[in-house]
């Protein structure tokens, strides 16, 4: 499979339109409905190569685009969440020097 092609497991006479938010391998019980004994079967099931990460994240961010973005009336929520997103990466990165202008009370 090389940069841009569909998945192995797409098949359009099946699945019909392309989605890029969908999952098109086998289906495997939601992680919502996965009891405390079987956490590590499942984890085990799990596919753990970076090709199969970048495609959790890739679906994450089409599925919050689906939703946020490309509605026609879309509404400032997503424009927020970005906002949001920077201050609390930006905060994090600057930690480590932020940590050091902290107000001590002497007594």
């Amino acid at each position: 499979m090389a940069l841009g092609d569909y998945p192995a497991e797409y098949n359009p006479k099946v699945h019909g339109p392309y989605d890029p938010a969908r999952f098109y391998g086998k289906p495997d019980t939601p992680f919502g409905q996965v009891k405390i004994g079987e956490l590590g079967s499942w984890f085990g099931r799990r596919d753990k190569n970076p090709r199969a990460i970048a495609g959790v994240f890739s679906r994450a961010f089409w599925r919050w685009q689906h939703k946020y973005m490309q509605p026609k009336r879309t509404g400032i929520a997503p424009f927020f969440q970005v906002i949001v997103g920077g201050m609390v990466f930006f905060y994090t990165i600057n930690y480590g020097k932020l940590k050091h202008h902290r107000n001590y009370k002497y007594h």
